[in-house]
C-alpha cells in the first residue's frame, strides 16, 4: 500500500527546505563582497536582490513551518531533492539580472550544471562576465560538489535522527564519524583545507604564467574549486586553454583525482593511515579503469598523428582522460577538435571515461568505482558458483575502508544504478538525434550530461533546442542525485496529486 502524503509531511519537508535556502542564501556575501571591493556596483545589486528574496523565503519557510520533529527517510529523500530545485531557483537571480543569457531556460541550464558540477554552459561573453558572477559560479560548483545538504548539517541543522537521512538523499551515505553532523563537518573541514593548499598553488603557478596578484588569486580559487569539485567551469571561454601552464594543469589533475575520491578515504588518509589507498576496491578499480582508458586514447591519438610528440599527447589527451573520468569536464582541445580530427578509438576511450565516474561519496558523478568494484566481483562469485561443485563453500569480500561480505543485495543495487545511468545515456541520445544531431555527437553530450562531466563536442550552446536543455537539466539533476530521492520527490508529488484528485471526486 502506498504511503500517504500527509500535512505534517509537508511542513518538514518545506521546513528544512526553507533552512537550507536560508543558509545558501548567506554564501551570496561572498561574492557580494567581491563585487564591492571591484566597484562592479550592478552585480553588487544584483546580489543584494537575490541574498534578500532567498532569505526572506527561507525565514518564512522557518517561522510558518517550525517543528521540532527530524526528518525521516522518505521526507529525507524528498528534501534533497527539493532543495536542488528551489536552490536553481533562488541562485538564478544574480544570473539572470546580469544580462549574459538568452533566456531564463538558459540561466536554469547553468544552474543545474553548476550545482551538480557537470560544468556545461550556456552562458555569453564569459571572457568580459564580472568578477563577482565568476565567483558565484565557481563557488556554486564548490557547494554542489560537496553537497547542498552536507552544508546545512555543517552549519545549520543540529545533528538528530534524520540527518542521516537527509545525507543519504544526496547520494553521500558514509559517515565519518558516529556523529552525522560531525561527518559533514568533516567533509567540509577537509575541502576547505584543500581550498587554501589548492588556491595557493594555482595562484603562484597562474602568476608565473603571467597574471597579476589579484587575478592570479581570483583565477587559482576559481579553478581550484572546478577542479575539486570535478566541475568544469572556468572563468574563460577557453576553460584550461586559457592558461597555456604545464604547471597549472599538473596541479589542476592533481586535485580532480583528489576530488574524484571517496571523501571518507581523505579523512582516513587524514587519520594517518595512508596504506588504506593500496587495499581500497575504488583506488583499485580507478587504477585499472584509469590506465585503460587512458592507452585507448594514447593508442588513437597516436595514430592519427595529429599529435606528433608525447608531450602533445600528455597535455591534449591525457588531460582530458583525467578530466573525462574524474567528471571535471575540462576541456583540453576545442569542440571541433573533438569532432573532426580525433581518431574513433581516442573518442571511444572519452565515452568510457566519463561513464565510469570517480568514486562513490565524492564530488564526481555516472557509475562510480565502488559499483563497478561490486559488480563485477559479484560476476565472478557467480561464476565461481556455477564452475565449482555444489559442495563448495566460499565467500566473496572486497575492502572498502574495512573487509565487507558481497551480499547479493548488493551487487543488484550497484547493477540497477548503472542501468539507470545507461537508460538516461540513451535517452539523451534518442532526443539529441531526434533534435538534428549525429549520433556520435548526441550520445557524447549525453553521457556528459547524465555523468555530471561537461565534456563538449559542440552540440551544447545558446542556440541548441529547448527540448535539448531541458532532458540535459532532467538527466544532469537525476545523474547528480542518483536517482533514488528524485524517483521519491516524483512519488510525493503524485501521491498529492492523487490525493486532490480523489478530494475534489468526493
Amino acid at each position: 500500500m502506498l504511503r500517504k502524503l500527509t500535512i505534517f509531511d509537508l511542513k518538514v519537508i518545506l521546513y528544512y527546505t526553507g533552512k537550507i535556502i536560508f543558509g545558501l542564501a548567506l554564501t551570496m556575501i561572498i561574492p557580494l563582497a567581491i563585487a564591492l571591493i571591484y566597484k562592479e556596483f550592478d552585480s553588487a545589486l544584483d546580489f543584494a536582490l537575490g541574498m534578500s528574496v532567498s532569505i526572506i523565503f527561507g525565514l518564512v519557510c522557518m517561522r510558518l513551518m517550525k517543528t521540532n520533529k527530524s526528518p525521516n527517510l522518505f521526507q529525507s529523500m524528498t528534501i534533497a531533492a527539493l532543495t536542488w530545485i528551489f536552490a536553481c531557483l533562488f541562485s538564478s537571480i544574480p544570473f539572470y539580472l546580469s544580462g549574459h543569457f538568452q533566456s531564463y531556460l538558459d540561466v536554469l541550464f547553468d544552474l543545474m550544471s553548476g550545482f551538480t558540477t557537470t560544468g556545461y554552459s550556456l552562458i555569453q561573453d564569459l571572457d568580459h562576465v564580472s568578477n563577482a558572477l565568476n565567483m558565484w559560479r565557481h563557488l556554486i560548483h564548490y557547494i554542489g560538489g560537496q553537497g547542498i545538504v552536507v552544508m546545512a548539517l555543517s552549519f545549520l541543522i543540529k545533528n538528530s535522527g534524520g540527518a542521516f537521512q537527509l545525507m543519504v538523499g544526496e547520494a553521500k551515505d558514509e559517515p565519518l564519524e558516529p556523529s552525522i553532523t560531525k561527518t559533514a563537518q568533516n567533509i567540509w573541514i577537509i575541502s576547505l583545507v584543500c581550498l587554501f593548499m589548492g588556491t595557493a598553488m594555482a595562484a603562484i603557478a597562474a602568476y608565473y604564467d603571467g597574471l597579476a596578484w589579484d587575478r592570479s588569486i581570483l583565477h587559482g580559487s576559481w579553478m581550484f574549486m572546478s577542479a575539486w569539485s570535478t566541475g568544469g567551469f572556468g572563468p574563460c571561454t577557453q576553460n584550461l586553454l586559457f592558461y597555456h601552464s604545464y604547471a597549472f594543469e599538473i596541479i589542476l589533475c592533481i586535485f580532480m583525482m583528489m576530488g574524484s575520491i571517496n571523501f571518507s578515504l581523505h579523512y582516513i588518509v587524514w587519520k594517518g593511515k595512508p596504506k588504506e589507498l593500496l587495499k581500497d576496491i575504488e583506488i583499485k578499480s580507478l587504477v585499472v579503469t584509469l590506465s585503460i582508458t587512458t592507452m585507448l586514447v594514447a593508442w588513437g591519438l597516436s595514430s592519427t598523428g595529429i599529435f606528433t610528440n608525447l608531450n602533445a599527447v600528455l597535455r591534449r589527451g591525457i588531460v582530458l582522460v583525467v578530466s573525462g573520468h574524474t567528471g571535471t569536464g575540462q576541456m583540453t582541445v576545442y569542440a571541433k577538435q573533438l569532432v573532426h580530427s580525433w581518431h574513433p578509438l581516442a573518442y571511444m576511450g572519452i565515452c568510457i571515461a566519463m561513464m565510469l565516474g570517480g568514486s562513490a561519496a565524492s564530488t564526481a558523478g555516472s557509475f562510480k568505482a565502488l559499483r563497478i568494484g561490486i559488480f563485477f566481483k559479484g560476476l565472478i562469485h557467480e561464476t565461481k558458483r556455477l564452475i565449482l561443485p555444489e559442495s563448495a563453500v566460499f565467500k566473496m569480500t572486497f575492502h572498502h575502508i574495512k573487509d565487507q561480505i558481497i551480499e547479493s543485495g548488493m551487487v543488484k543495487m550497484a547493477g540497477l544504478i548503472i542501468l539507470c545511468y545507461c537508460f538516461i545515456y540513451l535517452f539523451g541520445a534518442v532526443v539529441g538525434v531526434a533534435c538534428g544531431y549525429p549520433l556520435s555527437q548526441a550520445t557524447f553530450e549525453s553521457i556528459s550530461a547524465g555523468a555530471n562531466v561537461g565534456l563538449t563536442m559542440g552540440v551544447v550552446s545558446p542556440s541548441m533546442p529547448a527540448i535539448l536543455k531541458i532532458t540535459y537539466i532532467i538527466t544532469m539533476w537525476l545523474g547528480r542525485l542518483e536517482f533514488l530521492s528524485i524517483f521519491v520527490l516524483i512519488g510525493s508529488v503524485g501521491l498529492a496529486i492523487g490525493q486532490a484528485f480523489k478530494g475534489g471526486r468526493k
